[in-house]
């Protein structure tokens, strides 16, 4: 065993000066000034981060210098490396060589030295924890059997298949043969017809998996009839699909009466066939039928997708008078959600009617452990009793998922999810590598273990899994082992139960054993854990509880349209379990290389503040090993941050912006107004607003966890240790709920909670069955009461159903938090502390908006807070009436504004008159510019005259059209006078992409967005003003030509290519006009 550190007090101190916050539940008096000047001028200690990804090992210590010193610049203060390889295949230095190794601890040692805090993934890829480390027997793994029917009577000795060849016994059950099983159809009893017709459509009854029939895709409708030589009593339809994916809405229609009628409608979703969306991947669909007796049945297949070209495959279709578990690949995680994006529900299932029939299913006390008679061979030798019998060699295979995307000397199995010894054992190997080579003098440098979003899938047993599930459940699960094969045991009911009870504890599991295992590890070693509390593949687990054991949490969003979910997950995650800094994994997105600005990712980086944000990780800065190669190594997954991009330098304008709005939202605690329990269900990666939300308000997701261990009542608000208060609990549309945690809930009520929803009626679980159910029934009983009324009173608290939930605000007279009276595309967020609330609103529109929020406050004043400029100033025209404060508000096209409410003004601007006055023209600065184009290898050699502003695109001269980079532009001009009160401003019109001005030998700002304005205020003089500014472009410009000359005649060089034929050149420069604007003047 490891010697353990004194490390607590260490950590406290590192996650204290990172959250620039007080320890959770200190309440203090915020220091206005300190708050102030952070915001204006934004310090060492509030810093973006980066994921910093060393593609295919091509990597250098002299790259790796100058990328960590432009981070520095740009205010970056944190580096994520990951070690990626979307090729596979070795580069340059090759991975977990020596070599390799001294680049990682130059990256440590020089991040020391220039001032940025190195984070390492904790193993190749991205993606999860695995490398050639991790054995089979160490690996995820999933339960997979084999069968072997048998004559009783009689002693049997047999060989029992081993179903795989990486294969570890566990069990080895018998049970009595279901005679219903073999009553099924088949090309002995059955014909078979496919319209539209296909060849070999008779494979799909010959009871063969290896055999198999394809549908194309170009067909909207297939029919595949079946005619029976008997009746037969259908109650399970089991279809296998082939080896290509399938999308479909089924029909299963018998022929009763002389006409065919529809029994089941059902969905078909296989499309992703790989592991990390469940281990069993070619598992059967097995559906439940009404029990139909009928000769004649039709499946319809209506194909949700048209790809010319391509097919689908059927291997088997197979109606039984078996009964079986629905969905069971599903409910036993052998297959998961296919996309990246579970639904609140997509683990949940109608329930399933119960058996009449005991014929039909395995009496729990006829399922036999026979493993003590068959030999590590495989060979069983069994006194069989009397009756048919079905034998069952279960065991656990890897899942087959393997950390990626990594080089091959750094790729193995993902580790068990459920054993801390093992990811114990897998940080070592990695991480703790890494450490050895550290010098201890650059150790605290290395600050940070990575665990991205979780791509990996499922497992569903581990080493021991058994034993720990009775000491959690009160029962063995050994018995219910047939339920794998979708097989009924005891009932439908208990079976079903079981398998909630396993989904559970594997969520857990992997919670606490895989995520509370690294962060034991890290911390051990002085280091943090920083997790993304959700997966895009194949999630296990439960996205609250798997958050909250991390140190740290991150979300995720996309620049278009992905990420609609991860955000929520991780606010909510850290805001139940303390943990103040939600950071996110910023401005993820596809293709589209080198053409992403600042003013393209604007909309949604302020999104996701009102998503519960307040920390961004750059997406992605990909190390760049030399400098000859332009714009250089990029991926086709993400927006280019490197030192190489066009824009990177002046972009510091754009990151300030970002860092400013860190700040603020990381003040205080986070205002809710309500938390949605999401229930207990899992796997689960996001929660449920059933209802959803009243515009004006605010919630947070809890689980069942924090309810339980930190959820009190005071004053009529639930309340958590770190000061976040909910005024109201709204309660998921389950008929489910654990006794533990509905008497919690009671309790909570009783104190003075007041909770929205309806009673549940039973138990998921099969823990104590019947008797949870009759707990629940006692207490729902208890807490509801008979009576109809719509508002409840129960000891302090209130009980609110069969009303809207705007209805129940009302009643419980809590007003809109903010109240945008109508105005669409306004988008916020509240921070509160003492003396001081925040909001932060983001107009996520298109085009300008006047309007008049008012806020839930009263005596206090509000003041305008500018994240572009750092400029704070007073808001003089507001009102008061009603227990609310009313704000006049102009918000330009997606312009985002913090309207912070205090009663202190120092160092505040006194402002205007009006909140917002106009802006009219001064001076219109139409002189002849002088273009000096920077870089001479591309554009013209000399300075360029315009006569005119013009956009670069639309050039005769190709050296400009096609030219990416900076250009400087200089002119003169004459003002006549400079008025005594009031401002000016430079507005340049419309410039692409962004530009920086300097104003009579002073710089006044950088610009990125729309409206290109700067404040020039004491910068300009009566007379002649000299003028210059240097504006900026994307590389795809240049791109675009060198596609299309030869290689040896190209300038550029970059990994991935995606730039199209045809393709014309963006718009780029500055297009004007340029003018002085004057504000406030008398």
């Amino acid at each position: 065993m490891r010697k353990k550190r004194h490390y607590l007090l260490q950590l406290l101190i590192v996650v204290a000066a990172f959250t620039q916050c007080s320890f959770p539940g200190q309440k203090s008096e915020p220091d206005f000034k300190e708050i102030q000047s952070g915001f204006v001028t934004p310090s060492d200690s509030n810093t973006l981060w980066c994921y910093w990804y060393w593609i295919g090992d091509d990597i250098s210590k002299d790259g790796i210098t100058k990328d960590l010193e432009a981070m520095k610049e740009a205010g970056i203060g944190g580096a994520f490396i990951g070690n990626i390889n979307p090729a596979k295949k070795d580069g340059k230095v090759a991975m977990l060589s020596e070599e390799w190794w001294e680049h990682m601890v130059h990256a440590v040692n020089e991040g020391k030295r220039i001032g940025v805090d190195i984070g390492s993934f904790n193993c190749p890829g991205w993606s999860q924890s695995g490398g050639p480390w991790i054995k089979p027997e160490m690996a995820m793994r999933h339960v997979r059997y084999s069968e072997t029917k048998v004559q009783g009577g009689q002693k049997v000795e047999v060989e029992l298949i081993q179903p795989e060849d990486e294969f570890q016994d566990l069990y080895v059950l018998a049970f009595p043969s279901i005679e219903a099983e073999e009553r099924k159809t088949t090309n002995e009893n059955a014909t078979i017809k496919v319209t539209p017709g296909i060849s070999g459509a008779n494979r799909l009854l010959d009871n063969e998996e290896s055999t198999y029939a394809e549908f194309s895709f170009n067909e909207p409708v297939y029919q595949v009839d079946i005619e029976l030589n008997e009746p037969l009593k259908a109650r399970s339809l089991t279809l296998i699909p082939g080896e290509e994916w399938i999308k479909a809405t089924c029909e299963v229609q018998a022929g009763i009466e002389g006409e065919f009628k529809t029994i089941k409608t059902f969905r078909i979703n296989r499309s992703k066939l790989t592991p990390n969306v469940g281990p069993y991947i070619y598992a059967p669909v097995v559906v439940r039928l009404p029990a139909t007796e009928a000769s004649e049945f039709r499946v319809v297949f209506n194909n949700e997708v048209k790809a010319d070209g391509y097919s689908w495959m059927l291997k088997e279709v197979m109606i039984s008078e078996a009964a079986a578990i629905e969905n069971y690949a599903d409910k036993t995680l052998g297959k998961m959600h296919p996309t990246p994006n579970p639904e609140w529900d997509s683990y949940i299932w109608d329930d399933q009617e119960p058996l009449k029939d005991d014929n039909l299913k395995l009496a729990l006390e006829n399922v036999i452990d026979i493993s003590d008679k068959m030999d590590a061979s495989g060979h069983l030798a069994w006194e069989v009793p009397g009756g048919d019998w079905t034998i069952q060699r279960y065991g656990l295979t890897p899942t087959g998922t393997k950390n990626s995307p990594a080089a091959p000397q750094g790729t193995g199995y993902e580790v068990d999810k459920a054993n801390k010894e093992l990811v114990q054992f897998h940080y070592d190997q990695f991480i703790g590598e890494f450490l050895k080579r550290i010098p201890e003098d650059s150790k605290p440098a290395f600050k940070y273990v990575i665990a991205d979003s979780y791509e990996m899938g499922s497992q569903n047993w581990t080493d021991g899994f058994d034993a720990k599930f009775e000491a959690k459940y009160g029962y063995n699960p050994k018995k219910y082992l047939p339920v794998y094969s979708g097989r009924i045991v005891g009932s439908v009911e208990e079976s079903n139960r079981f398998l909630w009870d396993m989904r559970r504890a594997v969520a857990d599991d992997v919670a606490y054993e895989y995520v509370g295992g690294l962060r034991e590890a890290a911390n051990e070693d002085n280091l943090l854990l920083w997790l993304e509390n959700y997966g895009h593949w194949g999630f296990p687990s439960e996205f609250l509880m798997y958050g909250g054991q991390s140190n740290l949490l991150g979300g995720e969003f996309w620049n278009e349209g992905l990420g609609e979910i991860e955000c929520r997950a991780a606010s909510s995650a850290g805001h139940i379990y303390g943990k103040p800094i939600i950071s996110a994994e910023a401005f993820t997105a596809s293709r589209k290389s080198f053409l992403r600005h600042p003013a393209m990712l604007k909309k949604r980086g302020d999104w996701s503040y009102t998503e519960g944000i307040n920390h961004f990780v750059l997406h992605v800065y990909i190390h760049q090993p030399d400098d000859k190669r332009v714009p250089g190594v990029n991926a086709w997954f993400s927006t280019e941050f490197n030192r190489h991009n066009t824009w990177f330098k002046q972009g510091k304008p754009f990151f300030d912006y970002l860092r400013r709005c860190q700040h603020l939202l990381q003040q205080g605690n986070y205002s809710a107004d309500v938390c949605y329990f999401i229930g207990e269900n899992a796997p689960v990666m996001t929660g449920v607003q059933n209802p959803e939300l009243p515009e004006g308000y605010s919630y947070d997701y809890i689980n069942a966890e924090v309810i339980l261990d930190r959820l009190s009542v005071k004053e009529g608000e639930f309340v958590l240790p770190d000061g976040i208060e909910y005024g109201l609990m709204i309660l998921p549309p389950f008929k489910t709920m654990r006794p533990e945690i509905l008497s919690r809930i009671e309790e909570l009520v009783r104190q003075g909670g007041k909770i929205y929803g309806n009673a549940p009626e039973k138990s998921p679980s099969l823990q104590n069955y019947p008797g949870s159910d009759e707990q629940v029934k006692k207490l729902a009983g208890k807490i509801w009461g008979s009576n109809t009324e719509k508002v409840k009173r129960y000891g302090k608290g209130l009980i609110l159903e069969g009303l809207s939930l705007q209805e129940a605000l009302d009643e419980l007279k809590m007003d809109k938090d903010v109240d945008l009276n109508g105005t669409e595309n306004v988008l916020w967020t509240h921070r509160t502390m003492d003396g001081m609330d925040i909001y932060f609103l983001s107009n996520q529109h298109d085009e300008a908006v006047r309007f008049s929020p008012s806020f839930r406050l009263t005596g206090m004043k509000p003041q305008l807070w500018d994240a572009m400029s750092g400029e704070i100033r007073s808001l003089n025209e507001y009102t008061e009436k009603d227990g609310r404060i009313s704000v006049p508000l102009k918000m330009e096209a997606l312009q985002s504004w913090f309207l912070v409410f205090t009663n202190t003004n120092d160092n505040v601007e006194e402002g205007f008159e009006k909140n917002f006055p106009e802006y009219h023209q001064v001076l219109n600065i139409d002189s002849e510019w002088q273009v000096d184009f920077q870089n001479r290898e591309i554009g013209p050699e000399t300075p360029v005259k315009f006569e005119s502003l013009t956009d670069w695109s639309v050039s005769d001269n190709e050296k400009i059209k096609y030219y990416s980079g900076t250009a400087i532009y200089k002119t003169s001009f004459e003002l006549e006078s400079i008025p005594a009160e009031g401002d000016l401003f430079i507005d340049l019109g419309n410039v692409e992409v962004m530009a920086t001005v300097r104003l009579n030998g002073s710089d006044i700002g950088g610009t990125w967005i729309a409206p290109y304005r700067l404040k020039a205020t004491g910068h300009l003089r009566e007379g002649s003003n000299n003028i210059e500014i240097e504006v900026v472009n994307q590389w795809r410009n240049r791109l675009i030509k060198d596609k299309k000359l030869p290689e040896e005649e190209r300038y550029t060089w970059h990994l991935v290519d995606d730039i199209s034929e045809g393709e014309k050149p963006h718009s780029s420069g500055l297009m004007g006009p340029v003018t002085i604007q004057g504000a406030g003047i008398k």
